[in-house]
């Protein structure tokens, strides 16, 4: 029997309505599957729950001393054992992929609804709580998803176990009917106390985990300033919290389960109680007490998985609301019928702060609010995310067309954002830099206008590689070093994981230069060059001008380095436009400008200072 490959192709379009609703549209998706492992299911229970009928019959024939009954028998029941066996393996190999299925499947849901939503995702939901929901979370639900078909089958078997004692003996197939069901709903009193400390061990775990994340991406900072004690201790009471809460769920769990116990060994004691006396009495003979016995001990089973399905559903729940609430946020509406007609040649328009980036002009957008700017520079890519909290803001316009009303794609492709603090997946530069472009900017011109020699450099002296004796230097001659892209050389050498082997100024300008290779109609750059020294800020910003001219560039920036080359600076208060000109006019005659680009505690009077005093100012910063 052949199963589905995985990763699917595609994960589908869930029901987000409920978690519920959540869960059964995973069922659906699964229906051969969970049949399967019914009829599996179905195939073992029934054997194990026939196979006290031949050893009652086994015990008649040894009283009865009936040989030729008892080889009979015998070989019924090994024939039920090899079914049951057989059906033990199957059952297993299917349930194990029914798990995997939905395991995968939700992973695949949220890992598309992060590269749907990008940078976004993280400024929503905490990265620590998404990792919980790629772990933890996802393997409750594929719990939850997987025990459906046994506990179907457990059902069906009960009530096959229960007509057929029913039909031998009226009072014990009663009791059988009734009492299982009552055991089951014993559980009920305990499932809420689990589900709220489930629920609590949940939230205290993601928030450890969201600590660790977030230590272990600043774990070079915090040694830089002596920090790492202070998150550890932080970190080990957060872990803690969370023993703490793991083990008060665990307590109510171990009550359900000495409960699964304790209740059903008191009913079949009672059931065998009775029997007994009917078999004293000779209303029922000697092998068909064994039999009922038998099969009333068997009930134990589909006791176990009616209790452990009550588990998997508090459990599974919880999980799926935190699953939920990651497939739930949603970028704006862009699926209608929205296109832009020349995004090269059209103004970039935002209607909630008034700022304007004119087609082919490099314009530097200077707030005091680096916040503000990043929440302002997602916006101008279009398509921002929402939980449907609110009314939406406007939407930016490119040309006229609103960004919502075209296709997420479109819109991508003709505004590139780069995001303040950019991720470098591991692999070569080669790979890096294998991007969708115009083709019209070169790789090794797009690392020489990031002023990224040294990085090549520090790339070629990890992994032993370099350029042919003889070959150029960046932003030498024709600025290509080495092999062309792809091939041996530079290219070829290996970034590590998020690019730690790299210094953060090194960083930004690899990714900087990924950026500029893109060459999309209109960039956004949000702080491109604050982690770079002075002196490399210059060269920087002289070749972004020389880089873009002629595309739409807008830099969201306080250097006077980087503002003194922009064709147009716009300045931000409140939220709103209040000056627009040139760097060197807007530090001379506006004083609020001048006290962000200078880093003066107070604005002063116009005139004071002289034309680009605001550079002589410029806080030094070293490249690491």
């Amino acid at each position: 029997m052949l199963l589905k490959t995985l990763p699917l192709a595609d994960p589908g379009r869930p029901d987000l309505s409920t978690p519920l609703a959540l869960l059964r549209w995973l069922q659906r998706g699964q229906r051969r599957g969970q049949a399967l492992a019914t009829g599996w299911a179905l195939l073992e229970m029934g054997c194990q729950a026939a196979l006290p009928v031949p050893v009652g019959l086994g015990v008649q024939a040894v009283v009865d001393g009936d040989t030729g009954a008892l080889w009979r028998i015998g070989a019924l029941s090994l024939a039920l054992t090899a079914v049951s066996a057989l059906a033990t393996v199957l059952l297993h190999r299917q349930a194990v992929w029914n798990w995997i299925h939905a395991v995968c499947q939700v992973r695949q849901l949220v890992s598309r609804q992060a590269s749907h939503l990008g940078s976004g995702l993280s400024r929503r939901i905490a990265t620590g709580e998404v990792v919980a929901v790629g772990s933890g979370d996802v393997e409750k639900v594929g719990w939850y998803v997987e025990l459906t078909a046994r506990l179907r089958a457990a059902v069906a078997v009960w009530l096959a176990v229960g007509a057929a004692v029913l039909a031998v003996e009226p009072v014990l197939g009663v009791a059988v009917l009734l009492g299982v069901p009552v055991l089951a709903v014993s559980v009920w009193p305990l499932l809420g106390p689990l589900q709220r400390r489930y629920t609590d061990q949940r939230a205290l775990g993601g928030k450890a985990t969201e600590l660790a994340a977030d230590t272990v991406a600043g774990l070079r900072v915090l040694r830089g300033i002596g920090g790492e004690q202070l998150f550890l201790d932080r970190y080990r009471a957060a872990s803690q919290r969370f023993r703490a809460a793991a083990v008060r769920s665990a307590r109510v769990w171990s009550l359900m389960q000495a409960q699964q116990v304790l209740l059903p060994g008191l009913f079949v004691v009672g059931i065998t109680w009775y029997g007994a006396r009917l078999a004293a009495d000779g209303r029922i003979s000697v092998g068909t007490l064994v039999a009922v016995y038998g099969a009333i001990v068997f009930l134990a089973a589909p006791l176990r998985i009616l209790g452990e399905s009550a588990h998997a559903w508090s459990v599974a729940r919880v999980s799926a609301g935190r699953v939920l609430r990651v497939l739930a946020l949603a970028r704006t509406e862009g699926t209608g019928t929205g296109s832009l007609a020349d995004p090269a040649r059209s103004d970039l328009f935002d209607p909630v702060t008034g700022l304007t980036a004119r087609a082919g002009e490099l314009t530097a957008v200077v707030c005091g609010d680096p916040d503000f700017a990043g929440a302002l520079a997602e916006r101008l890519g279009g398509h921002v995310p929402t939980d449907g909290d609110g009314p939406a803001e406007p939407s930016v316009r490119l040309g006229g067309t609103e960004l919502d009303t075209v296709p997420l794609a479109e819109a991508r492709a003709a505004v590139l954002v780069h995001d303040k603090e950019p991720v470098l997946l591991s692999g070569t530069l080669a790979a890096l830099f294998d991007i969708p472009a115009s083709g019209r900017v070169d790789p090794w011109d797009a690392l020489a206008a990031a002023r990224a020699q040294d990085v090549l450099d520090a790339l070629a002296d990890g992994a032993e590689v370099g350029a042919p004796d003889g070959a150029p230097s960046v932003g030498a001659g024709s600025g290509r070093p080495g092999a062309a892209a792809g091939g041996p050389g530079v290219m070829g050498a290996s970034i590590t994981e998020r690019g730690r082997s790299l210094s953060g100024g090194q960083r930004q300008r690899l990714a900087l230069a990924r950026s500029l290779l893109a060459d999309p109609p209109v960039l956004v750059l949000d702080e491109p060059t604050s982690a770079v020294d002075a002196h490399t800020e210059s060269k920087i910003a002289a070749g972004l001008r020389k880089n873009r001219e002629g595309r739409t560039t807008v830099v969201f920036a306080t250097s006077p380095l980087l503002l003194d080359q922009a064709d147009r600076v716009v300045l931000l208060r409140g939220g709103r436009v209040a000056a627009t000109g040139v760097h060197r006019e807007l530090v001379r005659a506006e004083p609020a400008y001048r006290a962000v680009v200078t880093r003066a505690d107070e604005p002063e009077p116009a005139g004071e200072r002289p034309a680009g005093a605001g550079a002589a100012r410029t806080e030094s910063r070293s490249d690491a």
